[in-house]
C-alpha cells in the first residue's frame, strides 16, 4: 500500500470504533483506515496489508477520471459539451451551441476550463438562490462557490449559502433542488417537520428524486477535471 503510485491510506482514531475498518472514498479515490482510539496502529497496517484484494476491488468500482481535455465531453445543465481546442482561437472559453471553444497553448485548457465552469456556476446558482429567496420570502447575505467533497451545500446563520461549484454537472432539477434545500435554511436552521414541509413546498419535485440521484451520481462529479 506504499509502493510507488499506491494511493494514500488515511489513519483515523474514531471514539465509537470498535474494531479496524477499511473504506474507500468515491469522491477522491483516497483510502480511509478507522481505528478505536487505542489500537496498535502497526497492527491495524499489518491487517489492511492483508486486504489488498478487496481493496483493489473496490477502487476498480470507482468512477473514472474525466479531465477537461481537448476533444472531453462534460455534462452542463442538462447539456453535454465537448471540449474543442484550437490553438489559435481567443483564449476566451466561449461556449457555441454543444461547443465550448478554447484557444491557446492546450496545457491551459484544463485550467481555462475549469474557471469558466466556476464563473458559470456562481452566475448561475446566485440567480437561482436570488430566485428561490424571493419566493420564499427571505434574504441572502451573498452566494459563494467552493470543492467540499461531503457538502453540496451549506448555509451560515448569517445569510451566507456557499455551494459546491460541481452542481453545474448536474442535471437542472438537482441543482434547483439543492438551491431551495439551502434557501430553506434561512427560515429553519434544522431538518425538522417545518423544514422539510418548507422544502417540499419550494422544490419543483420531489426532494427525494434529487436526493437519489445524488446518492447515485454524486461522486462521479468530483471526478471530472481529474487527470488521473
Amino acid at each position: 500500500m506504499s509502493a510507488p503510485g499506491a494511493p494514500t491510506l488515511d489513519i483515523v482514531r474514531h471514539a465509537r470504533a470498535r474494531r479496524a475498518k477499511l473504506s474507500v472514498d468515491p469522491a477522491s479515490g483516497r483510502i480511509r483506515l478507522t481505528l478505536p482510539p487505542r489500537a496498535s496502529v502497526r497492527d491495524a497496517l499489518r491487517w489492511a496489508e492483508q486486504q489488498q484484494g478487496w481493496i483493489d476491488a473496490q477502487r476498480a468500482r470507482l468512477p473514472q477520471a474525466m479531465p477537461f481535455v481537448p476533444g472531453a465531453e462534460l455534462p452542463f445543465d442538462d447539456a453535454r459539451l465537448t471540449i474543442d481546442w484550437h490553438e489559435a482561437a481567443s483564449r476566451r472559453v466561449e461556449r457555441i451551441g454543444d461547443l465550448l471553444r478554447v484557444g491557446g497553448p492546450v496545457e491551459r485548457v484544463p485550467a481555462r476550463v475549469l474557471a469558466w465552469l466556476k464563473r458559470e456556476a456562481l452566475r448561475v446558482l446566485s440567480d437561482e438562490t436570488a430566485e428561490f429567496a424571493a419566493r420564499a420570502g427571505v434574504t441572502v447575505s451573498g452566494v459563494g462557490i467552493g470543492d467540499a467533497r461531503t457538502r453540496w451545500g451549506s448555509c451560515a446563520s448569517h445569510g451566507m449559502i456557499r455551494y459546491s461549484w460541481r452542481l453545474i454537472l448536474a442535471p437542472r432539477f438537482v441543482r434547483r433542488a439543492t438551491v431551495a434545500h439551502e434557501v430553506a435554511h434561512r427560515v429553519h436552521m434544522n431538518h425538522g417537520p417545518a423544514f422539510q414541509a418548507l422544502v417540499a413546498a419550494l422544490d419543483e419535485r420531489d426532494p427525494a428524486e434529487s436526493r437519489a440521484w445524488l446518492r447515485r451520481h454524486g461522486a462521479a462529479l468530483h471526478w471530472f477535471g481529474r487527470a488521473s
